[in-house]
């Protein structure tokens, strides 16, 4: 399996940033994706989830302002972040599963600083 996120950036707080994970080597549409985050000196945590079905799922430090989905013909998971704050800094990870820990990509950076 292999997993590429992007559109990490630095963004003022307050503002938007939509990120994109790009997979292959699964069946797509059978797959549970998710998103998680790391911030500096801190443990992985997870973000948001989407099932098969389409069914969403968000941690409390996200939800409403954040909004996972997924697209099964171009095999693409996006999480479109709104009203970002400082504390949403973190790297960004794609996964395979709920949980957010599993098989990811390399990551990609969100910087919330004004």
């Amino acid at each position: 399996v292999r997993l590429v996120e992007s559109g990490g950036g630095l963004v003022q707080p307050g503002g938007s940033l939509t990120l994109s994970c790009a997979v292959s080597g699964l069946i797509f549409s059978e797959s549970p994706m998710s998103w998680s985050r790391q911030a500096p000196g801190e443990r992985l945590e997870w973000v948001a989830n989407i099932k098969q079905d389409g069914q969403t799922n968000y941690g409390d430090s996200v939800k409403g302002r954040f909004t996972i989905s997924k697209d099964n013909a171009k095999k693409m998971v996006y999480l479109q972040m709104n009203s970002l704050k400082p504390e949403d800094t973190a790297v960004y990870y794609c996964a395979v599963g709920v949980t957010g820990f599993g098989p990811r990509g390399q990551g990609t950076q969100v910087t919330v600083s004004s």
